[in-house]
C-alpha cells in the first residue's frame, strides 16, 4: 500500500502522520512527541528519528520518502536553514542530515507552505475551487506568514522560489516607521496585525492589557473606543496587504489561517477595505476562505510534499 508520511517540526512538539491516501479521512496513525529544542540541534534530529521509528514500529510500514514542515526556510543555494524561530536550526543542513540518518529522501517546506498545500489539496480548496490554478495560504497568529501553491500538469506544488522565500508575506513593510521587527526592518506586516502586534497597539492606546478575542468583543459591543481603533487598524491594514497579494498574484483563493484569521470581520469589512486598493475597479472575485483542517493542516501538508 502506498503511504504518505509527514512530519511537522514545531518549537514545542514534533508531530508525525501516515496517510493511506491524500485525504484527511485516510489517517493511519498520528503521533506527537516533545521537541525539547533547548537541548540543541543534534537532539532535535534525534527526536525526529525517534518519532519516525515509533511510526514504523506501531504500523509496520516503512517510508520511501518523508515530507517535513519546518519553522523556517531551507535556502536552496546555501543548502542550510534560515529564518527559524527554533534558532538552533539556522545555518544547519537539516534536509541533508535527515536524509543521511534516515536513509531516504526528504522534502522540506516551511509551515505556512504546508498549511497552504494542505488546504489547497485536501481542505477547503477542493470544496470551493477544485480547479484552482493558484491558492495563497495566510497564517495570521503569533506571527504572519504565507504559502503559495500552484497547480500544473494536474499536480499541486509549493512555490518555494529561487531563494526559498516564496510566499513570505509577513515581512513586507506595511507601515512606514512602525514597530521594530526581529527581521531588522520596521513596520512589517507581522508587526501590524499579528495577534501580539494588535494587543500591543491596544495596550499602547489604552494602557490596559487585553487578549485579542476580548478586544474584538469589546469593539462589537461598542463599549471601548480603543478596541474599535485596534479593530479598525486590523481591517484597514489587512485590506491593503491582501490587495497587494491579489494585484501581484491574482490567485483563485486566499485561505486565512491562524488565530487572527478566526475574526469574522476580515471576511466582510476586511474584504471591503481591500476593494479600495485592488487594481480592478473595486471588484474582488477572489475567494477569501476560512480553512477547514485546523491544526492538522501543517502535518497533512508535510505529507503531501
Amino acid at each position: 500500500m502506498q503511504t504518505f508520511w509527514g512530519i511537522d517540526l514545531g518549537g514545542t512538539k514534533i508531530e508525525g502522520v501516515i496517510l493511506s491516501a491524500p485525504s484527511p479521512d485516510a489517517v493511519v496513525i498520528r503521533h506527537r512527541i516533545d521537541t525539547e529544542a533547548h537541548k540543541g540541534y543534534d537532539h532535535i534530529v534525534g527526536q525526529i528519528v525517534r518519532l519516525v521509528d515509533l511510526l514504523k514500529a506501531e504500523t509496520g510500514y516503512k517510508p520511501d520518502h518523508i515530507g517535513f514542515g519546518t519553522p523556517g526556510t531551507f535556502d536552496p543555494r546555501r543548502r542550510t536553514m534560515k529564518g527559524c524561530n527554533t534558532t538552533c536550526l539556522n545555518g544547519r543542513p537539516l534536509p541533508q542530515d535527515l536524509e543521511k540518518i534516515l536513509g531516504l529522501p526528504v522534502t522540506v517546506a516551511n509551515d505556512a507552505n504546508c498549511f497552504a498545500l494542505a488546504e489547497a489539496t485536501m481542505g477547503v480548496g477542493p470544496e470551493v475551487v477544485p480547479d484552482f490554478r493558484c491558492i495563497f495560504g495566510v497564517i495570521m497568529g503569533t506571527g504572519v506568514g504565507g504559502g503559495l501553491v500552484f497547480r500544473g500538469d494536474g499536480k499541486a506544488f509549493v512555490q518555494n522560489g529561487l531563494q526559498g522565500i516564496g510566499g513570505e508575506w509577513g515581512h513586507n513593510i506595511l507601515e512606514e516607521n512602525g514597530y521594530d521587527c526581529y527581521c531588522g526592518k520596521r513596520g512589517c506586516v507581522e508587526q501590524v496585525f499579528s495577534g501580539p502586534a494588535l494587543q500591543r497597539f491596544y495596550r499602547d492606546c489604552s494602557g490596559t492589557d487585553r487578549k485579542l478575542k476580548e478586544i474584538v468583543e469589546r469593539h462589537k459591543a461598542g463599549i471601548d473606543s480603543h478596541a474599535s481603533a485596534t479593530v479598525d487598524r486590523l481591517l484597514e491594514y489587512f485590506g491593503r496587504a491582501i490587495s497587494t497579494l491579489i494585484n501581484v498574484l491574482d490567485p483563485d483563493a486566499i485561505v486565512l489561517g491562524g488565530g487572527v484569521g478566526n475574526i469574522d470581520l476580515l471576511y466582510t469589512e476586511g474584504v471591503e477595505r481591500a476593494r479600495k486598493y485592488v487594481f480592478n475597479n473595486g471588484i474582488i472575485d477572489t475567494y477569501i476562505l476560512k480553512p477547514k483542517l485546523g491544526d492538522s493542516a501543517g502535518v497533512f501538508g508535510a505529507a503531501m510534499l
